[in-house]
């Protein structure tokens, strides 16, 4: 069925992502393995593009967290978009810098029987100009 314009950023559901996400930004600086890894939809479906590396389900997800330095992850972010469709589906979208790196990240987030997973990912770094 498809999502009418009344159905887009539902009050509440944007709400419940607004108190939802600084715990996904809090776990990433903090470099908080096990909230991270729990954030995403455990399946081999789930899928991050990095700033280097392309991840295909929570398996690979997984290993790159363990084996991530644990170093200048500090960011600030600079805009942060939440856009819901639904009851159940949203997209977060922001703008970071990280010292003198601007980036941007993007993530598909679905309300799943466990809660909101996020099941798709991409992080990319603007050129210096």
């Amino acid at each position: 069925m498809p999502i009418e314009s009344h159905e887009v950023n539902l009050p509440d559901v944007l709400s419940e992502l607004r108190e939802l996400y600084p715990r996904y930004e809090e776990a990433l600086v903090s470099n908080d393995v096990e909230t991270l890894v729990a954030m995403f939809w455990a399946s081999p479906n789930v899928m991050r593009f990095g700033v280097a590396e392309n991840l295909y389900g929570v398996e690979e997800l997984e290993a790159f967290r363990k084996s991530r330095p644990a170093v200048n992850l500090a960011r600030e972010v600079k805009r942060l978009e939440i856009v819901s469709f639904g009851r159940d589906y949203a997209s977060i979208t922001l703008e970071f810098q990280r010292g003198a790196v601007l980036g941007r990240q993007s993530q598909v987030w679905v309300r799943m029987s466990e809660g909101w997973r996020i099941v798709s990912a991409h992080v990319s770094l603007l050129p210096k100009g």
